[in-house]
Order: structure tokens, then C-alpha cells, then sequence
């Protein structure tokens, strides 16, 4: 299709102005790097790119002193925060205290901006003026897919609904306008939720006349679509998040699980001292597109996995078969000069059958069934108004509390809040079971809105007939219809845009006035030639990639103890 959107740009992008301040300090210098970054940037550049500008040693922002070095040049590389800064000032104090006289430089470098509150805290520790530089590193985006990128805002959701802090919407509104400095103007913008129309006011006051009148925007808020992200991914590249995580487009497995396949490490891993950085006994396997196979499969419905698999070994297996038949110098050459790619193809069914195979452990060998049984029967809407059977009982033996409270939640979201008695039966329990500490927790559930008292009658019935959000009967091993994800479960925010698509939101309105927020039609006419296009091509912006587990993670509250 021409004219198709890739997001290789970002990468080369970020590169650059990461290229620009790192060649602005001369000699050998030191990274310090915030934890979350760092699993982030390796999607701009590994360790063997950062050595080409001479960069010698990686340690962590922590608590920590920073190990014994002579480096002359440190720079810390953050994302703005009250405690990342109380961290450097402690790691800079005693760095220059153990330095040993050898004159230090300090650089401290934001992503993506310097925050005033930060700057002030520093002044406060009295090292503000310890810094050669204090520099922004405008890396707003980072590209997972060609046609998938995201802000790495992993704490957006908290922020916006549980602390009120609406600054990462700038962050959101800023990428769209990189965006559009590259591919033009996109004038037809649609959205859902509080937090689409902020980023929507934000980027119209930032955009300019990029020209171009093709493009479509879609803005959907989190919290106009709850019940998605708590519910189970049942493609294959969704379990293998589910049971293990992605971070980055990596997933971490056990390593004796691959011995028999050549690392992929080596050097571009850093040679860091164990006090900076831990490594253990995982393999890090790349999950992207340039792996065919994995490309091909990773949107499969799990069950329709083992098929294709199969079929692929079949394939392989016959083309190494071809080297019997070759009777000719002719024909061995042809077969020695496809034997490359026919390795290439072979090790990636290893790594993917192994993988499926750790996936199929996990289903079998853990109580992944009735869990999927009960979330389905909630996303029907069966009895979400009284105690749920199977979440007592999972209370009752203790199960993992993030298990726990994603049932709790995905119940109290269907049924637009739980009735009084309900709410204090689960508050209850689960302080008694696991500890009086996760009342901050529940607390921050609540506010954020997936734990709440029910104020009215429910509205999933309606907003389930309407757009059809589960469906029976559903095709996995070849879907037409995106329930398939969920095994009969339609995300609600894909719903939304295909009704956008055809046959519009007029025909949805009486959905668009339950479900939370402001809608958003800014549009203006388009020429009949593209009226009359079908199927168009979707590219992905997002704050972070989720899943249950980790939605309900960055809302939970780890107390430590007073030191």
C-alpha cells in the first residue's frame, strides 16, 4: 500500500539526539541509568553502540553507592522523579568522596524533559550546581513494531486517575505532533474519555498547518475501556506475556530450556561488575516480527498454535530433505545457497516450539482453566451482583492477590460497582488474608475506579448487546471476528473503532452516552476517492504495553519498612 506509516523513523530518531549529548562529552564516560530505562533503550541501541561513543561502564540509580571506578565522566540518565533524585544526590556525594582526588563530571539527563520539581529538589539536597549539565533527552516514543510504538509511561493510569496528574498527556499530545511533522497533518480525530479530549485540547494547541487530509486519529482513555486490559489474552504472544512477560519485546525464559541452541547474547552485553548489574540463569528471546515464524503465529488463538507448528516442521524438514536429491553440482549449489535461510528457519521453530511448549506447561499445570472458566462467566455477566464463588474460594486458599484482585476488579467493572454488602465481603477477606498493608491497595483501586460501591444500575448488558462484545461459537483456528482474542470476548475498545469504521457512531449512541467521558468527532470533509476506501491500515500509539497482571501491579502499594 503506498503511502504506509512506518515507525522505523523513531528509532533513527531517538538514536540521534541520543548520539548528540553523548558525543557533546569527550573521553570515557559512565551510564547510570534509571532501572525502567534500560530494558527501553536497548530499543534504540545496545551496549556494543553505546561503546562506539565511548562509553566504558553501566551501573543502576539505587540506594546503592555507585562500585569503585575512575571514570571521569558520570551521567545519570532518568526519568524525572522525587525519589530518583534523593538517589543521585546520595550516589553523587559519595562519589566524589571516594574519588580519591581525581576530578569527576557529573551530567544528569531527563527523559524526555528536565521537570522544575526535580531541579528544585536537587537544589534542595545542594547538588543542583554539582552538574556540568542538566539536559532534557527528548525521546518521546520508542518502536516496538512498524506499525506499533509507545511513551513508556508505565505509571499513566495511576497518575491520571488515582494522583490527578495530568502531565503525561502533554507527553501523549507531543508524540502525536512528532508524528505529523513526519506524515502530515491528521485532521479526522475521534475519541472516548476524559484524558482523549486532554491530549486532543493539548495537541491542538501545539499543532501547526502540516497539510494532508487523509489520516484519521482515534483517542480512547483507559478508563473508558476497563475491562480489556483484566481480561485474558488467549493469542499466543498474549500467554507468553501472561505467564512469563514481555518487556520491551523480549521475553526472559529459562536458559537449560534452550541448550541446545547458540546464545544470542555475547557482545553486545556489558562487561559490568555483579554489584551493577544481575544476571541470571535466563535467556532473553527476541518477540518481533523479524522472526517470520513467531510474526505469523504470534496473533493466533493458542489452540490453532500446535497446527501451524507442525506444518512448519513438516516444511523444514523437507527442505533439508532436498539435499538427498541433489544430483548435480547444479542442484547442490542451489541447496547450499538456501541452506542460510533454512537454519535461520529451523532455529526459530526450536525457539518458538519451546516456547508453546513452556505456554502449554502453564495451562496444564496450573489452575489457568476454572480461573478462564470464572472470567468468562463474569464477562457474560452472570451474577456479578453477589459474592463470586470461585474468587471466595481462591481468597480462602490464599492464591496470588494480583489473581485475586483482577477478579475482583473485572466483577466490580461489569456490574458498575458492587452492591455495599458485596464490596465489604471482599475488603474484608482480603485484609484478613493477606494483611492489614493492602488496605492502600484497595484504596488506590477504588479511586482509580475498578473497586467501587455501585452508585447506579449496571450498563454492561446494554454496552454488551450493542456492540456485541461476546459472541458464541467463535472460529479460533480461522477467526473472522476479533472475539477471538478472548475466546469470545470482544475488546470494548476495538469495538469502538470498528463501529467507527462502519457503520459510525450515530449508530452507537446510546453506548457512547454510558460509557465514562466527552466524545470527540473533529472532522472535516473528505474527498470522495477516499470515501470510497476500504479496509484501512491502523498504526499504534500507546502509554505502555499491559496486561492484567501488570495493570494491577502499577496500582498496588509496596510498603518497605522504616529504616
Amino acid at each position: 500500500m503506498k503511502n504506509k506509516i512506518d515507525f522505523s523513523f523513531i528509532r533513527e530518531a531517538s538514536r540521534n539526539e541520543l548520539i548528540k549529548l553523548l558525543s557533546s562529552i569527550p573521553g570515557p564516560k559512565a551510564i547510570v541509568w534509571d532501572k525502567q530505562l534500560v530494558g527501553t533503550f536497548g530499543l534504540i541501541g545496545d551496549f556494543t553502540f553505546l561503546r562506539n561513543y565511548e562509553v566504558v561502564k553501566m551501573f543502576y540509580i539505587s540506594r546503592e553507592n555507585l562500585p569503585s571506578n575512575n571514570i571521569p565522566n558520570i551521567i545519570f540518565l532518568t526519568v524525572p522523579t522525587r525519589n530518583h533524585m534523593d538517589y543521585i544526590n546520595n550516589q553523587l556525594r559519595m562519589e566524589e568522596v571516594h574519588s580519591g582526588g581525581n576530578k569527576k563530571d557529573f551530567y544528569l539527563w531527563c527523559v524526555p524533559r528536565v521537570s522544575l520539581l526535580c531541579e528544585e529538589r536537587l537544589k534542595q539536597h545542594g547538588v543542583y550546581g554539582a552538574f556540568m549539565s542538566i539536559q532534557e533527552l527528548p525521546i518521546y516514543m520508542y518502536k516496538l513494531e512498524n506499525d506499533v510504538a509507545m511513551l513508556n509511561l508505565s505509571s499513566c493510569f495511576r497518575d491520571l486517575h488515582m494522583n490527578k496528574d495530568s502531565s503525561d498527556l502533554f507527553f501523549i499530545a507531543r508524540a502525536l505532533m512528532n508524528i505529523q511533522g513526519i506524515f502530515g497533518l491528521i485532521p479526522n480525530v475521534y475519541g472516548k474519555g476524559s484524558a482523549a479530549k486532554g491530549v486532543f485540547d493539548l495537541m491542538v494547541g501545539m499543532r501547526r498547518e502540516l497539510g494532508g487530509n487523509e489520516p484519521q486519529l482515534i483517542l480512547i482513555d483507559r478508563a473508558v475501556d476497563l475491562i480489556t486490559p483484566l481480561a485474558t489474552q488467549l493469542t499466543y504472544e498474549g500467554l507468553i506475556d501472561q505467564f512469563f512477560g514481555i518487556n520491551n519485546c523480549t521475553v526472559k525464559l529459562p536458559s537449560e530450556k534452550f541448550t541446545s541452541m547458540n546464545s544470542r547474547g555475547g557482545s553486545d552485553s556489558p562487561p559490568n561488575d555483579s554489584s551493577s548489574f544481575d544476571f541470571n540463569e535466563m535467556k532473553s528471546i527476541p518477540l518481533t516480527s523479524a522472526d517470520t515464524l513467531f510474526a505469523d503465529i504470534r496473533d493466533f488463538n493458542f489452540s490453532a498454535v500446535g497446527p501451524r507448528l507442525s506444518s512448519e516442521a513438516r516444511e523444514v524438514s523437507s527442505q533439508y530433505e532436498k539435499r538427498h536429491t541433489a544430483n548435480t553440482v547444479s542442484d547442490l549449489k542451489q541447496f547450499v545457497q538456501k541452506l542460510p535461510k533454512m537454519q535461520v528457519a529451523r532455529q526459530s521453530l526450536s525457539t518458538q516450539t519451546t516456547i508453546a511448549e513452556l505456554v502449554q506447561d502453564k495451562i496444564i499445570n496450573s489452575d489457568f482453566r476454572p480461573t478462564l472458566h470464572a472470567e468468562q462467566e463474569l464477562l457474560k455477566g452472570s451474577e456479578t451482583d453477589k459474592v463470586n464463588s470461585f474468587i471466595e474460594e481462591c481468597i480462602y486458599q490464599k492464591e496470588p492477590l494480583i489473581k485475586v484482585l483482577r477478579l475482583i476488579c473485572l466483577q466490580s467493572i461489569i456490574n458498575c460497582g458492587l452492591k455495599q454488602r458485596v464490596f465489604e465481603f471482599y475488603k474484608r477477606e482480603i485484609i484478613n488474608t493477606y494483611g492489614f498493608e493492602h488496605m492502600l491497595t484497595l484504596e488506590n483501586l477504588e479511586k482509580a475506579g475498578l473497586f467501587t460501591v455501585q452508585q447506579g444500575k449496571s450498563t454492561y448488558a446494554t454496552i454488551r448487546k450493542t456492540l456485541r462484545l461476546t459472541v458464541d461459537d467463535v472460529n479460533e483456528s480461522k477467526p473472522t471476528d476479533v472475539s477471538y482474542v478472548h475466546s469470545g470476548y470482544a475488546p470494548l475498545s476495538v469495538r469502538l473503532v470498528e463501529f467507527l469504521q462502519w457503520p459510525g457512531w450515530r449508530a452507537i449512541t446510546d453506548v457512547l452516552t454510558v460509557l465514562p467521558g466527552p466524545t470527540i468527532s473533529e472532522t472535516q470533509q473528505l474527498p470522495p476517492a477516499l470515501k470510497q476506501r476500504r479496509g484501512p491500515e491502523y498504526v499504534i500509539l500507546t502509554t505502555k504495553i499491559i496486561n492484567g497482571n501488570s495493570f494491577i501491579e502499577s496500582l498496588m502499594e509496596n510498603l518497605e519498612p522504616l529504616s
